[in-house]
């Protein structure tokens, strides 16, 4: 793990980029060879502080700019985006170590948040009603929130900042981003293209940094709102502490997304599908499908094959070999704690159904490589079933019928995803309507929704009222008044 003289990352404060003042600094890692290829600032609450005032700054201008012009700035950013779309998937390549196939999907989804974000003349529109009694007249119009903060984690460096600015953007409000301390060069780089597309001094402001960053954006009292991706522990944290300090909080945790698998389902899709959602993106993502919930003869008809094409499956550096399936987790620390988690489930007498732990990569072999793992025979009083691993591990778990899948699934704390694998419309209807979980597939392994949809974790998974992405981010972002008029 080199160290060659690497940068340390610089924060963006009122429209120019500046060293920290801080001497402490994180790694920043290429997954795919170990090597250190950045450091990130750890600042603290003096930055916190500069990076406010400028956001609060710049508010009154930035909140009364037409809406149609804050609009224009995102189409700019869009073009920016797909011209340095390539550039982009890069760098989430190179420094969160997913497949470029993987990058390039993630900051197409992002684009797409961006391209909703241009519709914000539409979206902002309120409500009114004439003669709501006589000669009273009503209307409603939504307005910015104000100075507002997104924490964002490491897994999606492009996709999941741009769930959140754009919207508070075009809703009329100044922003303090703070992206993960693992990942904040393809952060860094979406600002560029944002200044470049025109952004006004103070209007988003960057800070790295970790955990007394993030304490100190929730407890700032210059900050309206918090919007938060990460685990969920951290998450509930955010919110009980950004609420207890007086702000909007939005907060997205971590899941266990189960996939239920009938005797009728296709086993050849059933198959392919199990593979994207379990260990898409080496299985660091919040909607991975990391338990299968086999009914009946299923486990039989799909197991084995799961298998062989797991065993076909290419472990390596993403940065250099375009034909690898599965790449690196993000880190040595990340990959001790998956490895820990496989080590617990043997533990409690999982069957280790197929082990990844011992994957071997001559050509980087310092890089973090953790192959396609799967337990079988194992059931929910079980840590691997009760905790997110968040790596490339699915676990099985065995029943009897669709209802005894369902409490399965109801059984756990989270709620992000369920899926249903099946031909019966009957079975999917009452899956969808049964199961305790904010987004639902049939027969799509990653129920993941469209920029103009919401992103809608459940229990655990979510702590807050209003999603991002959809209408519930126009929603976040902005408050509505209320106006009733009556004129003699």
């Amino acid at each position: 793990m080199t160290d060659r003289n690497v940068d340390v990352c610089s924060i963006f404060i009122h429209g120019k980029w500046v060293t920290a003042e801080t001497e402490r600094t994180e790694a920043v890692y290429n997954p795919s060879d170990g090597n250190i290829i950045a450091r990130t600032p750890m600042c603290g609450s003096q930055e916190v502080d500069m990076a406010v005032r400028s956001a609060q700054a710049a508010l009154p201008d930035w909140s009364e700019t037409p809406v149609v012009e804050r609009a224009r700035l995102m189409f700019r950013y869009v073009h920016l985006l797909e011209k340095h779309f390539e550039e982009l998937s890069q760098l989430v390549t190179r420094e969160h170590g997913k497949t470029l196939e993987e990058s390039r999907g993630s900051v197409r989804r992002g684009i797409e948040v961006v391209e909703f974000a241009c519709g914000a003349p539409s979206m902002l529109m309120g409500d009114s009603m004439e003669q709501i009694a006589s000669g009273i007249d009503c209307d409603t119009i939504r307005q910015p929130v104000g100075v507002c903060a997104g924490i964002t984690p490491f897994n999606f460096p492009a996709m999941v900042p741009m769930w959140m600015y754009p919207i508070a953007l075009v809703c009329g409000n100044t922003f303090i981003f703070k992206p993960s301390e693992k990942v904040p060069l393809t952060a860094i780089r979406l600002i560029e293209l944002l200044a470049e597309a025109g952004l006004p001094e103070g209007v988003l402001n960057l800070v790295h940094g970790g955990v007394d960053v993030v304490n100190g954006l929730c407890t700032h009292p210059g900050i309206d709102a918090v919007s938060f991706v990460g685990s969920s522990p951290v998450a509930h944290h955010v919110y009980q502490t950004a609420t207890a300090h007086g702000k909007r909080v939005q907060a997205a945790g971590g899941a266990k997304n189960y996939m239920v698998i009938l005797p009728d389902a296709d086993p050849e899709f059933t198959v392919d599908a199990i593979i994207q959602s379990a260990y898409g993106c080496a299985g660091e993502r919040c909607m991975a499908g990391s338990i299968a919930v086999v009914v009946e003869k299923a486990a039989n008809r799909v197991l084995p094959d799961l298998k062989e094409a797991l065993d076909e499956m290419k472990v390596g550096p993403t940065d250099r070999d375009p034909s690898v399936d599965l790449g690196p987790v993000v880190s040595q620390q990340h990959l001790d704690k998956v490895q820990s988690y496989i080590e617990s489930g043997i533990a409690a007498g999982a069957e280790l159904y197929r082990d990844g732990r011992h994957v071997h990569v001559p050509e980087t072999p310092h890089g973090f490589y953790m192959g396609p793992t799967i337990f079988d025979q194992t059931h929910s009083g079980m840590q691997i079933i009760q905790e997110e691993i968040f790596g490339p591990v699915l676990s099985v778990i065995r029943t009897d019928d669709l209802a005894a899948a369902i409490e399965t699934c109801n059984g756990s704390g989270f709620g992000n995803a369920a899926v249903l694998f099946t031909n019966d419309g009957k079975a999917a209807r009452t899956f969808k309507h049964q199961v305790s979980a904010g987004m639902i597939g049939i027969n799509v392994g990653v129920p993941a929704p469209m920029a103009f949809f919401p992103f809608s974790g459940w229990n655990g998974s979510f702590f807050g009222d209003l999603h991002v992405q959809g209408k519930e981010g126009f929603y976040f972002y902005t408050r509505q008044k209320v106006t009733i008029s009556r004129w003699a």
